[in-house]
């Protein structure tokens, strides 16, 4: 009894645990629910008497189908008490046995299948029990992962996930919202417009039938609800004003159409445009003000607009100008987009229908009243767009000129001009006006504003040269000015007629090619979204200039061979004989020229040293050339003031040469010694800046020439600037300041080509009625740029070698010999060992400075020729002269050329034909002497008449000596 008790208990846990996981046989689950306590217990031999007795599969299911339903309930169910229930009042013994004898069969069946059951689920235990075992394990780690989940799911929603699926939660129903306010007002819409047009059925039926007093104040009250709903209509009107929407726009004219006071629409639409304008821009400034105030004072609100416009501040000036602006191309654009409904109204038929519903529209009457509404709509629109332009030109004109702009910064002024040029292009646009207030005003604050900024432009350009030390500026081989930030936009748009606004691209412009944006206009590439006043800062951070070289050379071996030449580089570590690599830029420069090729060159070309392409300027030579550059852009953007502009650029241009000439190039000893150094043009133009820029008062010792006149014109002068204390010019061991005078004439003729090259873009710019100052700007200010070279080295020239030593050794020589001499004089070599120690340093300057090849001819050709003259100075001092002595002379001479000849490469050799002339003309007679002072006034009357009293005088007598001294005296010589 225990084992049935230990099995019964044991088979229903398996049974249950099957049935859990859904893994049991059917036919079990099938089964009826009897309990084995209930169950006879079976005999061995009622075992084998089962096992040993055939069983019929069907007649045995037949028997288990045939037990009653209640057996299976549970196994609470008593089925002894069920079945004397079933007892009839009367029993019969024979339906009882029969009956008995029913149940033990069914008794008897359930056993066997029982008995059956058993032994088919004995075979599955140890898997069933193997299956049990491992789905407890994996419970228990899925308890574990899930406990981990949990606390991990915990952590996020803590930090981030609450936060984020809030905002997703909202937005998706804020994006549910926002479609069922949509239908919502679709819904609105239509009942409106089925309202609408029952009302007017109503009234016209009330109209008819008024005679009687019930129906005469329905029609009042009909009457009421229309003139309600046309003030209604007048609003939604007014809102499509700042931002025009189709549908809502169409609706509102469907209204009007079926009310068929379309031309009464038109006339309000134009009045809320121009309270639309007046009221945004009142807003804008309005906001500023009051922000700016930073207090709570109500009585900007009271202020008239003009009187408003006088309260922004310099700071907020240019954000307002921007809003304001923004504004009012919103109204601008809805009166255009406005148009273009008409228009497409106009040419479809029929008209087309809306998200209303097209039932809606056959509501529409179209008669010929239509067909001239539609003639009235469109004159009054096209009329509008100068109305609405000229608003818009009044509220700017009065905003502008409210302020006083003379004290902004370049930047802000330039964004100033740059939004009021793009505004003009609107205009343009909106209705074919070339704008005239805003080009009036604009240009009244330009000028006022232009003087003001050239007026201290000009005072802190005197304060850099002042200031200025004249050492070079490291600037890589490839400068031009287009790497300037300040010339940028010449090369974004050649064409001068295009303001830099139109450069300024939005993240929509940027998608568009170039090529597209020139046929889009503002309206149509900004009719969607996108406004063309948005501010975008320009890429400065991203496109910073890279000009400068890192270290001032870049070429490794170009410096390395100039060295060599001069100097020995055994103590120069190898590193620094690697090629050189750009830190900036990672490239490895070309290699220069080889040194054979270097060392082939006479050493007179001192162009080679610090890259020979590299551009010679200084600080303020930057500086000037970015000033620039910001009064091309000025006058870029506004044309009107282009001549205003292009004069104050040859001033800066004046300034910088009468600066540098005066520094290094005024010198009057030397100038008298050096006739034709300043040509007369030059001179001119030096005359011409000192009269009509420099102001004289302040200059000390020109104070005795032309004084700035008084008033107004003496503002527009600039006190003459002063060499800074620290540049040295008195020095011979620097040749006398030579590497100063170079970078200062030099940055002056680099200035002057890059004047050249902006020239053509001028041009375009300059009135044509003012070209001819821009051409005699050129012609005889810039051009004479390179002249300075003459007089700023002359000085140089004129103390480098010492003259004086050499006339005093001439002096000393006997030339009264009566032997040819087959050796030259020592005067010769001390002059040729100054001319070596000249070129040594001139060597030794240009390894600091480099000294380009038209400098170095420059300075020699000065040399020679002061040395050439000093010669014939020499010569013609000489008191007694024998022809062995002339020999002597041209022995000296043809030395002299020789041994020079080897130092420089310059030829012709300067003068030389000077000096040769000279000595040959000892020889002349009589009459050619004569013709010779006449021909030759290039030599002193002292000279001239040593030749007639030394060469001469022996020869003729005392009354032809005299004619022809006075022949000398009656020359009159101008100087050389």
């Amino acid at each position: 009894m225990d084992r049935l008790c230990f099995l019964e208990i044991f088979w229903r846990a398996v049974f249950f645990l099957r049935a859990s996981v859904s893994s049991l046989p059917t036919r079990v689950s099938q089964q009826p629910v009897i309990c084995l306590s209930h169950l006879s217990l079976v005999s061995q031999e009622e075992m084998r008497e089962m096992r040993e007795q055939p069983i019929d599969p069907q007649a045995e299911q037949e028997i288990i189908n045939s037990i009653q339903e209640v057996y299976y309930s549970n196994d609470s169910f008593d089925m002894v008490q069920h079945e004397l229930e079933k007892l009839p009042p009367e029993l019969n013994l024979q339906e009882l046995e029969e009956y008995r004898d029913k149940l033990k069969r069914q008794q008897a069946a359930v056993k066997r299948v029982t008995l059956v059951t058993q032994c088919e689920w004995i075979s599955c235990f140890p898997q069933e029990l193997e299956r049990v075992t491992s789905l407890q394990t994996n419970l228990q780690l899925a308890a574990v992962i899930c406990t981990n989940a949990r606390r991990q799911l915990s952590i996020s929603k803590e930090d981030f996930t609450e936060a984020s699926l809030g905002l997703l939660a909202n937005q998706r129903r804020r994006h549910l919202l926002t479609g069922l306010l949509k239908s919502l007002r679709t819904i609105k819409t239509l009942v409106t417009f089925v309202s609408l047009s029952l009302c007017l059925e109503c009234q016209k039926a009330a109209s008819t039938f008024k005679h009687y007093s019930c129906i005469s104040e329905l029609n009042s009250k009909l009457q009421d609800t229309l003139e309600q709903i046309e003030e209604q209509l007048d609003v939604a009107l007014s809102k499509t004003c700042k931002h025009f929407d189709v549908s809502h726009y169409t609706r509102v004219q469907l209204a009007y159409t079926l009310l068929e006071k379309t031309q009464t629409a038109m006339d309000q639409l134009h009045m809320h445009f121009t309270q639309a304008i007046h009221n945004t821009v009142f807003q804008v400034v309005l906001g500023y003000v009051e922000l700016c105030a930073g207090n709570a004072d109500t009585k900007f609100q009271k202020m008239q607009y003009k009187d408003l416009c006088t309260h922004i501040t310099q700071d907020s000036y240019v954000p307002c100008l921007s809003d304001l602006c923004k504004a009012l191309w919103e109204v601008m654009l809805s009166y255009h987009r406005t148009m273009q409904w008409h228009e497409e109204q106009d040419k479809e038929e029929p008209p087309p229908t809306t998200e209303i519903g097209s039932n809606l529209m056959n509501l529409m009457i179209y008669t010929e009243e239509a067909v001239v509404d539609h003639s009235y709509v469109k004159k009054k629109l096209e009329h509008g767009l100068t109305r609405i332009w000229q608003e818009v030109q009044l509220k700017v004109k009065a905003y502008l000129l409210g302020t006083d702009m003379s004290n902004f910064k370049y930047d802000d002024f330039i964004v100033v001009l740059d939004v009021i040029s793009r505004l003009m292009q609107v205009g343009e646009e909106f209705c074919g006006s070339k704008s005239e207030l805003l080009q009036e005003s604009i240009k009244r604050q330009s000028v006022n504003y232009f003087k003001n900024y050239h007026r201290t432009r000009l005072e802190e350009l005197r304060m850099f040269l002042e200031n200025e030390t004249w050492e070079l500026c490291p600037v890589k081989s490839n400068f031009n000015i287009a790497q300037l930030h300040e010339f940028k936009f010449m090369g974004q748009s050649r064409s001068p007629s295009v303001s830099p606004s139109r450069q300024v691209l939005s993240s929509q412009d940027q998608v568009l090619s170039s090529k597209d944006q020139e046929v889009l206009s503002l309206f149509q590439h900004f009719s969607q979204e996108g406004n063309p006043f948005e501010r975008h800062i320009d890429n400065k951070d991203e496109e910073t200039e890279d000009v400068l070289a890192s270290n001032g050379y870049e070429s490794d071996e170009l410096e390395k061979c100039v060295y060599q030449d001069y100097d020995s580089d055994s103590d120069v570590p190898d590193e620094l004989k690697q090629d050189y690599v750009d830190e900036q830029t990672g490239d490895v420069p070309l290699k220069s020229a080889s040194r054979e090729t270097l060392r082939s060159r006479k050493k007179s070309d001192y162009s080679l040293n610090k890259g020979s392409n590299a551009p010679i300027l200084t600080n303020t030579t930057l500086n000037v050339i970015r000033l620039v550059g910001k009064y091309i852009q000025m006058m870029n953007i506004l044309k009107p003031i282009a001549f205003d502009v292009i004069h104050c650029v040859s001033q800066l241009f004046d300034y910088y040469l009468y600066a540098v000439y005066t520094f290094f190039g005024r010198n009057d000893m030397y100038e008298s010694s050096g006739p034709g150094l300043i040509s007369s043009r030059l001179r001119t133009t030096l005359n011409r800046i000192q009269e009509s820029l420099i102001q004289m008062d302040s200059l000390g010792e020109g104070s005795s020439t032309v004084h700035g006149g008084p008033g107004e014109d003496r503002k527009e002068k600039v006190p003459s600037p002063h060499l800074s204390q620290l540049v040295v010019l008195t020095a011979s061991e620097t040749l006398y300041g030579l590497a100063q005078r170079v970078v200062a004439t030099e940055s002056l003729v680099f200035l002057a080509e890059q004047f050249e090259f902006l020239q053509s873009h001028l041009d375009t710019m300059m009135p044509a009625a003012k070209k001819p100052f821009l051409q005699q700007f050129y012609s005889q200010t810039v051009s004479t740029a390179s002249e300075l070279r003459k007089p700023i080295y002359w000085v140089v020239a004129a103390k480098a070698l010492d003259y004086e030593q050499m006339l005093l050794l001439m002096a000393g020589v006997k030339w009264d010999i009566r032997e040819i001499m087959s050796q030259h004089n020592v005067y010769v070599d001390v002059l040729l060992k100054e001319f070596e120690e000249f070129n040594k340093r001139l060597g030794d300057v240009s390894r600091h400075v480099r000294v380009p090849l038209p400098v170095s001819n420059v300075l020699w050709e000065h040399c020679i020729r002061l040395a050439n003259r000093t010669l014939v100075e020499g010569y013609g001092n000489v008191k007694k002269c024998s022809n062995e002595g002339r020999a002597l002379m041209q022995l000296d001479f043809q030395q002299f050329l020789m041994k020079l000849e080897k130092l420089t490469d310059m030829r012709p050799i300067p003068d030389k034909d000077f000096v040769e002339t000279y000595i040959k003309a000892y020889y002349l007679t009589e009459n050619d002497m004569e013709q010779f002072i006449k021909n030759h006034r290039e030599y002193s009357m002292k000279q001239l008449a040593n030749l007639v009293n030394v060469c001469l005088g022996s020869h003729i007598n005392k009354k032809a000596r005299q004619k022809l001294l006075a022949a000398i005296d009656d020359i009159d010589r101008p100087k050389r």
